[in-house]
Order: C-alpha cells, then sequence, then structure tokens
C-alpha cells in the first residue's frame, strides 16, 4: 500500500471526465472509501527533506528523440530492428532496468514534466508549438537544472531543447550554465531544402550555444546536412563538459536531450551504410555507439561510482515511414494515451547504490525523476507550487520493492484521456490508430487489464471490474482539486508570470 502524503482537499470534479464514470465511480465506492494511490500533491513537496549523500552525485541524463520501447535490444529490439545496441544492452546489465516507465505523450510535454517535475498541463506546455508560435516555460518555472546549479553543481545541455525558441527561453535562462543544440525540433531541418520555403523567405532555425547570463548566439542553420552531424557534436561537447567538471573537482548534471531517432532519421556519414539494413538501422546503430563514447568517457575520467547514468525516450514511436519507430508488445504510438505512447525504455545505473541486472515492472512516471534526483543530490525540493513527481530513490535504490506511486492521469494535450493505476488503465476516449487526429470521446468509458490484454484490444466487462473505478477516481478527484488550487498556466503565457495560489470549492 503506498503511504505517500494525501491531498486532503481531493475532490470529484467533472472536467473532462464522462457523466457515465461519475456514476460508477459513485455506486462503487460511496465517495468517502476511495482506495489506492493517487498523484504527489504539493503536500508531499512541502514534506521532502534532502539528505545529503557523502559526495554529490554526478548525474549524466540521455534522452532519446522517438525512441520506441522496442528498439533497443534489452527490450526486445536490437537485431530484430536490424542493429544489435551492445552498449545500452550492457548498461542495462550493469544497472536496473524498468518495463514499466510512463512519459508524456508528446515532446514538448515530456521535456517540461523531465525538467520540473509537474505534469505538463500545469505549465503552459502541454501541445508541440507551431513554429512562430509563443512557446516554452515561463521563467516563473523552476527547472531541475536551477534547483542543481543553486546546490553547486555544474549544469550542461546538450541536444534538443523545445522549451522555449526565444531569448529568455533558452537553456542558459532556465538553469544551465551552458548549452549547445536547436531550440525547437528536427522536422525543420527538412525547411531549407524545400523551394517552398526558400520562395518564402522564412526564417530557418538555426542550431545555437550559449552561456548563464549571456544571449544566446546562433552557430549555423540547422539543414539536413547538420542534421546528420549534430548527434556526433552533442556527444562531443557532453564528455568535453564532463572532463571540464572532473577537473574542476565539481559535481555536474548534463542533460543530453539527442536528436535521433526523430524524422528524418538520418545517420551520419560515418555510420550511414553501416549496417546494410538501411537508415533506421543505421541511426539504432549510430545511437548505442554515442551512448557508448560517453559511457566510455565516464570510466574513462574515473567517475563511474559516483555518476548516476540513465538511458531512456521523451516518448513513444512515430507511426510515419520511413522513419516508423516500434513500440514492442504495446499498441499506439506518441501522441495517444496508448501504452505504445506512454511506455519508453528507462535504464539507470549508479554503480554499488541501484542494484544491478534488477528489473521491474513498478510504475514510474518521469516527473518522478525530478523528486528523485534532488533527494539524491541532497538539494530542496520546490514548495511553493504543485509538484507531481514522488521521490523513488527508496525503490531505485532497492531498499524497497515497490513504486512510490500506484497510478497517474494521462493527458494528450489538454484532454484528459485516461488514468492509469496499478495494471488497470480506464480509457474516456477511444483508442486511437490515426496519432494526427484527435480521437473521440467514448459515451461509456473502458476498462483495459493491462496484464490480460496488453495491446488493448479488448475492454474488461465492466460489472466485475467496476471497482477499480474507485482508485481511479480519486487519483482524477486528487489532481482536479490540485489545478483549482494551483491554476494551470495558459500557453503562450509570455513573462512576466506570477502564480496565484487559489483554495479549491468545497
Amino acid at each position: 500500500m503506498d503511504q505517500r502524503p494525501r491531498n486532503a482537499e481531493g475532490e470529484f470534479t467533472r472536467r473532462n471526465v464522462p457523466e457515465s464514470l461519475l456514476r460508477c465511480a459513485l455506486l462503487v465506492t460511496g465517495l468517502c472509501t476511495l482506495g489506492g494511490a493517487g498523484i504527489p500533491s504539493s503536500a508531499h513537496a512541502e514534506s521532502a527533506r534532502p539528505t545529503a549523500p557523502a559526495s554529490k552525485p554526478n548525474i549524466v541524463f540521455i534522452l532519446m528523440d522517438n525512441l520506441g520501447y522496442g528498439e533497443v535490444g534489452c527490450y526486445g529490439g536490437g537485431e530484430l530492428r536490424g542493429a544489435p545496441t551492445p552498449r545500452i544492452d550492457r548498461l542495462a546489465a550493469e544497472g536496473t532496468r524498468l518495463t514499466n516507465f510512463n512519459v508524456e505523450a508528446q515532446c514538448t510535454p515530456s521535456r517540461s514534466a523531465l525538467l520540473t517535475g509537474r505534469f505538463a498541463i500545469r505549465s503552459g506546455t502541454h501541445s508541440v508549438p507551431l513554429p512562430g508560435s509563443p512557446d516554452g516555460l515561463t521563467q516563473w518555472e523552476v527547472t531541475l537544472a536551477e534547483v542543481l546549479s543553486s546546490s553547486g553543481y555544474a549544469t550542461g545541455h546538450f541536444g534538443k531543447w523545445h522549451l522555449g525558441s526565444a531569448q529568455g527561453r533558452l537553456p542558459n535562462d532556465q538553469g544551465f550554465d551552458e548549452w549547445y543544440g536547436i531550440p525547437r525540433t528536427t522536422d525543420e531541418s527538412m525547411f531549407p531544402s524545400q523551394a517552398g520555403a526558400q520562395a518564402a523567405g522564412i526564417p530557418f532555425m538555426h542550431i545555437m550555444e550559449g552561456k548563464k547570463g549571456e544571449k544566446s548566439r546562433d552557430v549555423a542553420i540547422y539543414d539536413l546536412d547538420q542534421r546528420r552531424q549534430i548527434d556526433a557534436e552533442i556527444t562531443r561537447r557532453t564528455i568535453d563538459f564532463m572532463k571540464r567538471s572532473a577537473e574542476a573537482r565539481k559535481p555536474f548534471y548534463v542533460y543530453v536531450p539527442f536528436t535521433l531517432v526523430h524524422f528524418p532519421a538520418l545517420p551520419s556519414r560515418e555510420f550511414a551504410g553501416r549496417t546494410g539494413n538501411g537508415d533506421w538501422a543505421d541511426v539504432l546503430a549510430e545511437m548505442d555507439a554515442n551512448v557508448g563514447e560517453i559511457l566510455d568517457a565516464v570510466d574513462g575520467l574515473g567517475i563511474r561510482d559516483n555518476t548516476i547514468f540513465v538511458f531512456t525516450s521523451d516518448n513513444g514511436p512515430d507511426p510515419t515511414s520511413p522513419s516508423q519507430g516500434w513500440g514492442g508488445p504495446w499498441s499506439g504510438y506518441y501522441f495517444t494515451h496508448m501504452e505504445g505512447s506512454l511506455r519508453t525504455p528507462f535504464i539507470i545505473r549508479w554503480p554499488h547504490r541501484i542494484p544491478a541486472g534488477r528489473v521491474s515492472n513498478e510504475i514510474v512516471h518521469e516527473v518522478d525523476t525530478f523528486t528523485t534526483f534532488l533527494e539524491m543530490a541532497g538539494a530542496r525540493v520546490p514548495t511553493d507550487r504543485a509538484i507531481d513527481g514522488a521521490d523513488q530513490s527508496a525503490f531505485l535504490l532497492g531498499r524497497s520493492e515497490h513504486s512510490a506511486r500506484e497510478g497517474f492521469p494521462v493527458f494528450v494535450a489538454d484532454r484528459l484521456e485516461a488514468v492509469k493505476w496499478r495494471h488497470w488503465k480506464l480509457a474516456f476516449y477511444e483508442r486511437e490508430r490515426d496519432w494526427w487526429t484527435p480521437a473521440n470521446k467514448l459515451g461509456a468509458p473502458q476498462i483495459f487489464d493491462l496484464y490480460a490484454d496488453p495491446r488493448e484490444e479488448y475492454p474488461a466487462t465492466l460489472t466485475p471490474n467496476a471497482w477499480v473505478a474507485g482508485p481511479m477516481m480519486k487519483i482524477v478527484g486528487e489532481f482536479e482539486a490540485s489545478l483549482k488550487k494551483y491554476p494551470p498556466i495558459a500557453p503562450g503565457t509570455r513573462d512576466p508570470y506570477t502564480a496565484k495560489r487559489t483554495s479549491p470549492d468545497r
């Protein structure tokens, strides 16, 4: 049983929740006997107290782009996808591998959740912004880099940002000492070679770099040639940052959001044709090699035992050919509430601290990494806002066999499309096959037993399974109450912004 603190203001609301499900939950639970685990509330954040380790651990956080659950060898891919992934597979053997690690359904909200510990619906980042529209995190948001920087860490960002593309909302404005990469997404690498875009004279996105306290500057237009080479440069700069930090004897947090395997999935010149199985297999081989280089650098710097090393992805795979990814045993792609959208690889290694060779199917959400890493680093979790991340340090360090959460709400953009709790899912919207078109809301919600039906093809009969609505609706009720207490920021909100805390209606 999850013993985390509960939000005393939790209540049922009707926002985006079908009337039929509310009636079902009322009948089953009588409102006052809701069981199961909800999301962490602000009370959890306020109760958090740092426990400083003997030496602050370094953190290397590798985030792939659109990498499906089933791509790497240790998750059932590798040679099955045309390219072995020996370095990532070895990393999994040396650390803990999660099979129920969950993310947001899109790129921007996923990155927002990782860096703030807050579901993206809260921060105005619940959807991927179109070029030219106001985008990014407000300066009011507190990122993992900001907290760690204030705790004595060197902080570096190398790769794709996608959380603001204007001066004032780039990584060096959000806690990173230095950064290199692209402010938006790899889609735009195709624009410079398109005659229509050239004729229209639209400004093309640039690769950028910057340092804290300075304006970021353009490095080069992000075209298809640069697209092929950028991940090699991300790897080089990551290693250089780690080397400089280690030589200065300063703990570091390096966030490495690679651009692979996002479309256009093009290998570098070095890896083109390497596997003989096409571009997709070649980029998987390149990805594995880049991870291996960073791992070798950690070992070569003599910091292996005090470095937390993470490998994961921002969301599930892209369904479009020729960059069609694979969600392994799960149905669905990104931009959906299906398991193929929500579950991604997650491997974490910290020698002699995190158990090696462990595999767990306990539910963890990416917002948990924010709270967990702050705990491991001996830093304080913000207490002036709703923090959704649960502290998973006891679970990841092997002191507990169970996750600190049992479920979470599933938003796709601003729609509450489902809830997960233990091995159950409650879907308020129909399953999506066309990932770009929003699904229709169901007339009656559907319950899926993910043990019996991992591909979510056969809704469980409601009558004998209606009891699961109780704990699931508790999650919904607590989250809705939290949104009332801490009103979400609207997309496109400009700085300066100051949040207003209110009290939920009773």
